[in-house]
């Protein structure tokens, strides 16, 4: 082998650590789509990968607490906090997010704004069945 086992053995360690801090610090959870909110981005039995939110940006897909039943739910942000939605501007802190099958979904349209806390994660792929990053909206 071209490198002593000294220095494999270190790397491979240096790797691991490398792999504990990154899922630690942005701690990735799965997603299993049960509706059609989010047709055609997302199918029902799709499975998604979210990661804890850093910063969260128009068209984002994320996974929110809905604000009056005990679920969690799939949604795209449309409006950011102090961006004009819904015929005011939201607060410092403020989303607006839909599904991007509006017949579909229930979501901010109907609920209204969602706090900064409620959002649960960043969706950043799907890994079945059809694997890959998503779209953006769709039209």
């Amino acid at each position: 082998s071209r490198y002593p086992r000294r220095v494999r053995r270190w790397w491979v360690l240096g790797a691991a650590a490398a792999a504990v801090m990154v899922f630690a610090r942005h701690r990735p959870f799965r997603v299993v789509v049960e509706g059609t909110s989010m047709a055609p981005t997302l199918q029902p039995g799709d499975f998604l990968v979210a990661t804890r939110p850093r910063r969260i940006g128009r068209g984002d897909v994320v996974v929110v607490a809905h604000p009056t039943r005990p679920l969690e739910v799939v949604k795209r942000v449309v409006a950011l906090p102090g961006e004009p939605a819904e015929g005011r501007a939201l607060g410092p802190d403020e989303y607006l997010v839909v599904g991007d099958n509006p017949r579909q979904s229930t979501d901010g349209r109907s609920f209204g704004p969602i706090a900064g806390e409620s959002i649960r994660g960043v969706v950043g792929w799907r890994y079945w069945p059809r694997p890959g990053s998503l779209p953006g909206p769709p039209g």
